[in-house]
C-alpha cells in the first residue's frame, strides 16, 4: 500500500455482499431507511476496492457476525473479505468479525484468520451481538486479538440496527455505552481499541476513556461531520488529535460527504492530515514503509498532546 499517494484511510466499511451473489439481509432494510438512503446499497469486495481505489483512499473493510441472534451466517464470510482483501491490497485492509457467543469455536476461527488469512484486528457490535464489552465471555477472543497486536473495533452508542421496530427491534442499547470498553482497555492493555462513531449519548464517557487509555482511539463514522458535538471537535483538535480517525461507515455514508462536510469543520491545518490518513497509518504500522511489509501489530502508544 503506497500511503504517501493516498488521500485519507477509511477506517470503517461495511461489505454486504458475497461475489457468489449472496447478500447479508439481517437489518440492511431498516438501516437504509434510519440513513435516509432508502435501498441499502451493497457492494462486494472488489465493488468496494474499485469505489475507493477511484478516490485514491483506503479502507478497512469487514462484516459484522450476529449469529446467535439472527441465526444467519455472515456473508460474505470472513474468509471471503480476507482473500479478497488481499487481492486488493492497494487500497484495502480486512477486518474479521466474529461473535462472542460462539465460544471456543469462535476463538479458533479468530487465530485461523489472522494466521492464515492475514485479518488486521477484528469488529464488534455489542448491540446486534448481544453482550457487553465487559463479559468475560469475550475475553477469549480479545486475548487472541492481544496475543497478535491486533486492532479491536467496538460499535458505540445508539444504532440503527432495530430502530422503529417493535421494542427496537430487541436490540439494547446499554451494550454500546463506551465505557463498558474502559474494563476491556485495562485487562488488555497492549490491545489497540477503537470506539466507534461519535457515541451519543455518551460522547462524554468516550472522550474520558480515550484520553484515559493511551491505547483506545475514536472513529468519526456513521455521523456527517456537521452534527458532531462540540465538545468531540474540540478534543479532536487538541487532547486526541493523534488519537482520532477518519471513518464514514460506507454505504450508508460516503466518503463523499463525510469529506466535504469535515471540510468545513474548524480543524486545525496540522490536524486535519492526522484525522484523515496519519493516525490510521500509524495505527496499522503502515507510516514510512513499503507497501505490505508493515507488521501487523505495529501501532502508536501512548499518543498525547
Amino acid at each position: 500500500m503506497d500511503v504517501d499517494a493516498l488521500v485519507a484511510i477509511d477506517v470503517h466499511t461495511h461489505v454486504h455482499r458475497s461475489v457468489r451473489g449472496e447478500t447479508h439481509a439481517a437489518g440492511a432494510e431498516d438501516m437504509g431507511g434510519y440513513f435516509g438512503i432508502g435501498t441499502m446499497p451493497r457492494y462486494t469486495v472488489p465493488e468496494l476496492a474499485q469505489h475507493y481505489r477511484e478516490r485514491r483512499m483506503a479502507a478497512v473493510v469487514f462484516g459484522v457476525d450476529s449469529v446467535s441472534q439472527t441465526g444467519e451466517e455472515m456473508v460474505p464470510s470472513n474468509e471471503e473479505v480476507a482473500e479478497l482483501a488481499a487481492e486488493h491490497a492497494d487500497v484495502l485492509i480486512p477486518f474479521a468479525s466474529i461473535d462472542p457467543h460462539r465460544g471456543a469455536a469462535g476463538v479458533r476461527a479468530a487465530e485461523r484468520l489472522i494466521t492464515e488469512h492475514g485479518v488486521r484486528g477484528f469488529k464488534f457490535h455489542p448491540n446486534a451481538q448481544a453482550f457487553s464489552p465487559d463479559d468475560r465471555l469475550a475475553y477469549p477472543l480479545y486475548e487472541v486479538i492481544a496475543g497478535h497486536g491486533l486492532v479491536a473495533l467496538f460499535h458505540t452508542g445508539q444504532t440503527g440496527v432495530g430502530a422503529g421496530q417493535r421494542a427496537g427491534g430487541g436490540i439494547r442499547l446499554r451494550y454500546s455505552n463506551p465505557m463498558l470498553v474502559d474494563d476491556v482497555a485495562v485487562d488488555f492493555p497492549d490491545m489497540p481499541i477503537i470506539l466507534a462513531h461519535p457515541s451519543f449519548p455518551w460522547q462524554d464517557e468516550a472522550l474520558a476513556v480515550a484520553t484515559h487509555k493511551p491505547q483506545v482511539h475514536i472513529d468519526l463514522s456513521g455521523w456527517s461531520p456537521k452534527y458532531f458535538p462540540p465538545q468531540l471537535v474540540q478534543y479532536a483538535n487538541t487532547l486526541l488529535k493523534d488519537k482520532v480517525l477518519f471513518g464514514s461507515d460506507f454505504p450508508v455514508l460516503t466518503p463523499e460527504r463525510w469529506m466535504r462536510d469535515f471540510a468545513g469543520l474548524p480543524i486545525k491545518d496540522g490536524v486535519r492530515p492526522r484525522i484523515l490518513k496519519g493516525n490510521a497509518a500509524r495505527l496499522f504500522g503502515l507510516t514510512g514503509t513499503a507497501a505490505g511489509t508493515a507488521a501487523p501489530g505495529t501501532t502508536v502508544e501512548g499518543a498525547r498532546s
